[in-house]
């Protein structure tokens, strides 16, 4: 009698990645079942529902329905669109107006993707779910003797091996009861690769675009702002309190902007916004971006457990800067100290831990 193959979900947007992630655990043996999710998107004008979220137009759930049909695996559609609602587009304006600039991405993987896909996965009686993500997960032991070590397993996330690609950044705030039930299944290949794999299972998504722009905002961020949080005038200042101006809303401004800021004499840099005051300070000198340290709150350590501080760290303070060496020290907050100055530290974003290839854990700039 032959072994029940272990079942999987594979989260299919019909783009590149998840198709190839699809085909590769077809071939590995899984029992595969593909699901497309439908997010929310912002209603038409007169508030009619029938427009898109760039992540899951209907154009994308026809193409994940061709490649389910060519893998020969069941298909399904879930509807998460009034939790990505709540979760994630309520809370990207809620800290919007706190003067934070928060990463939605990182959220929509801990509360959606990882959070209620793989809840539902698990109530089917699935075994795992898998993404197209360019991450790496292993497992490892840390027990002391060799008997029963099943219950200190530790599964540690790793950088994907295209550096180029690498998405580990916006994993941060896994733990170990979903990293054990997730699948990378294209961390281990280059971007040229999975193009090529693509080829060989003769899927039809590569000339499908992918997306870099926040999924859900369906023009621009000015525009989406101007819609749901308004104008809400107010001072510019600089260093010294001078008036220079006026901000159309402090939500319109991140740290480290230069242009838009909307007055000549320049060039300016967003420096920092008084919420309470609602102003906008800006300074002539760059230099002033440039900061040492940062505290940090929401850690979430991936392996469960605080590692002994202070700890020596890579950490990225955006998903596009380098990685810089840093040390985490903890005195009733946590607090990341640089050993160069960091440019435009920006409260809302995530601050991530790296220890050469693993991602330690994260938290959210204060």
């Amino acid at each position: 009698m032959s072994a029940k193959k272990p079942k999987v979900i594979c989260a299919m947007s019909g783009g590149l990645d998840s198709s190839v992630a699809a085909a590769l655990l077809k071939r590995a043996g899984f029992d595969v079942i593909g699901v497309f999710m439908k997010f929310w998107a912002e209603p038409d004008k007169n508030d009619l529902i029938g427009s898109k979220n760039r992540c899951c137009s209907p154009e994308a759930e026809l193409r994940a329905r061709k490649v389910a049909k060519i893998l020969k695996i069941p298909f399904y559609v879930f509807d998460f669109s009034k939790d990505f609602k709540k979760k994630i587009v309520d809370y990207f304006l809620k800290e919007l107006k706190k003067g934070n600039t928060p990463n939605p991405c990182v959220v929509c993987n801990k509360e959606i993707k990882f959070g209620l896909l793989l809840e539902k996965a698990l109530s089917l009686g699935t075994d795992f779910v898998a993404t197209g993500h360019y991450a790496r997960k292993i497992q490892s032991s840390k027990c002391k003797s060799q008997n029963d070590n099943s219950k200190c397993k530790i599964f540690k996330l790793l950088k994907a091996k295209d550096k180029e690609k690498d998405q580990s950044y916006f994993l941060w705030m896994l733990n170990q009861n979903q990293l054990k039930r997730i699948l990378f299944p294209i961390g281990d290949f280059r971007r040229k690769e999975v193009e090529n794999l693509a080829k060989k299972f003769k899927l039809p998504v590569l000339r499908a675009k992918k997306s870099v722009e926040i999924c859900f905002i369906k023009t621009t961020l000015d525009d989406f702002l101007r819609k749901y949080l308004k104008e809400k005038p107010g001072k510019i200042i600089d260093t010294q309190g001078k008036i220079l101006g006026e901000h159309r809303g402090l939500w319109f401004y991140t740290i480290g902007q230069r242009k838009g800021i909307g007055f000549g004499g320049g060039p300016y840099w967003v420096l920092d916004k008084n919420v309470k005051e609602n102003t906008l300070i800006v300074t002539k000198n760059e230099k002033d971006l440039f900061k040492k340290e940062l505290i940090c709150k929401n850690v979430n350590w991936i392996s469960g457990k605080e590692p002994k501080l202070p700890l020596k760290i890579q950490a990225k303070i955006r998903y596009k800067t380098s990685f810089a060496k840093a040390k985490v020290i903890k005195n009733k907050v946590y607090k990341v100290i640089f050993e160069k100055p960091q440019r435009a530290i920006t409260p809302g974003q995530s601050i991530v831990f790296y220890k050469g290839q693993e991602v330690l854990g994260g938290g959210i700039i204060c």
